[in-house]
């Protein structure tokens, strides 16, 4: 045995023992960081020669490992972006300088420009519902977009369909073929009339004259016209034709539509969308002509008032109004050895060739958790594991101090033979 052999492997013992209670420090230093996963060293033996009569001391080697596959427990808080993934998965995250990142910590806010954002400054990155959909591409990050739900954005949502309860009187007469409202003529014959407003393309308002007559028996029209081009002081003739115009069919019996009539009056809002105004609950009885209900989609412009997540990820925003919508969709990535990712400072992580690629998914599918909003992950830190580590590391440090100690002092008397 080697005396040198003896105080070099006590030194690597140390050198290993320094790291493992750095990593300690570590651990304990970032219990409380949500998302932080918790660090270690794991010791493996290097033997110079295990044969022969004399036995050569080796040393020990340390290798760094992250616990990053390993679930924290998951603790309320009261803000709706502050969002935590219950099972494996990663949020994606991107910087200035648009590099990508995965990472666990799920605290984000609203920037100045209306971004989700971390306390490093990196954006929270989904699909844009509005024009991709949910789909993703699940072997890279194309076609992410950072999450924007800024306060300040205006959204207008454009009437697409809408429903009448309308009873048309069964006693009237039919009106002059000639003078029906379709024919947008003066003095135009018709038993009721109703307004009805509905949003164009950048939510403002238009109104619809909608008119009903008898053509005859158990037969009647629908027409509408945009009330912009009515006459003064009659309304007929306007100054456009009919936006669109249906054809009623009632039966004698029931009082209600028949099963081959039309049941809905579509036509283009100026400036908007295609709409259906379903009519299929209209009535023909011996009373006179109401409506008993009306109503269009569509909204005129607010701004975001609120934002909530959903387990699958799906970012809804709440408008002033009332109004919900689907903004985006949270991507959610991983890797087949999620403890082989590269640390990075700000509890984020790289890929690296042992974690293999990262594939981009979402939540609530499989291998790819949920998503909890209004909660964040705490560190998978275990206080009481860390101390005692602490003090393993600490009595073995100073048991292989003492083999230095005893090597030198036994060097010291070798090179005392000499005199």
């Amino acid at each position: 045995m080697s005396l040198y052999g003896m105080m070099r492997t006590s030194v690597s013992g140390m050198t290993a023992l320094a790291g493992r209670l750095s990593a300690v420090a570590d651990n304990i230093a970032n219990a409380g960081t949500y998302g932080y996963k918790r660090a270690d060293i794991e010791f493996g033996t290097q033997v110079l020669n295990g044969a022969g009569t004399n036995y050569n001391s080796g040393s020990v080697t340390s290798t760094v490992t992250h616990e990053v596959s390993g679930q924290g427990a998951l603790t309320g808080t009261n803000s709706a972006t502050d969002l935590a993934i219950s099972g494996a998965g990663f949020f994606i995250v991107q910087d200035d300088a648009g590099n990508f990142f995965l990472t666990r910590a799920g605290s984000f806010t609203v920037n100045d420009q209306g971004l989700l954002e971390n306390s490093s400054g990196q954006v929270l990155l989904g699909y844009d519902l509005s024009s991709t959909g949910a789909g993703s591409v699940a072997n890279g990050f194309a076609g992410l977009v950072p999450i924007d739900v800024g306060i300040s954005q205006l959204q207008a949502e454009p009437t697409t369909q809408g429903a009448m309860t309308v009873n048309l009187p069964s006693g009237d007469t039919a009106a002059n073929a000639a003078f029906l409202p379709s024919l947008n003529v003066a003095d135009a014959e018709y038993s009721g009339k109703t307004s009805m407003v509905v949003y164009d393309d950048l939510g403002n308002e238009r109104l619809i004259d909608i008119y009903f007559a008898k053509t005859a028996d158990e037969t009647w029209e629908a027409t509408a016209f945009d009330a912009s081009e009515a006459g003064s002081p009659d309304a007929f003739p306007y100054g456009s034709g009919p936006l669109g115009t249906v054809t009623l069919e009632f039966d004698a019996t029931t009082g209600y539509l028949t099963s081959t009539s039309n049941t809905s009056l579509n036509f283009t809002v100026p400036g908007g969308m295609a709409v259906s105004i379903d009519l299929a609950d209209a009535s023909q009885y011996g009373r006179e002509y109401s409506v008993l209900s009306a109503e269009a989609d569509g909204t005129a412009p607010a701004s975001i008032e609120s934002v909530e997540v959903g387990k699958d990820g799906t970012v809804v925003g709440i408008y002033q109004n009332g109004f919900v919508r689907e903004l985006y969709q949270l991507a959610i990535g991983k890797v087949p050895s999620a403890d082989n990712l590269l640390t990075l400072s700000g509890n984020n992580y790289a890929v690296t060739i042992e974690s293999g690629d990262v594939l981009v998914g979402v939540a609530g599918t499989d291998g790819y958790g949920t998503i909890i909003a209004g909660a964040l992950e705490e560190s998978n830190v275990d206080l009481a594991t860390e101390l005692t580590i602490m003090i393993e590391a600490q009595r073995s440090y100073t048991a292989n101090s003492k083999v230095f100690q005893t090597g030198s002092d036994l060097m010291d008397v070798l090179i005392n033979l000499k005199r």
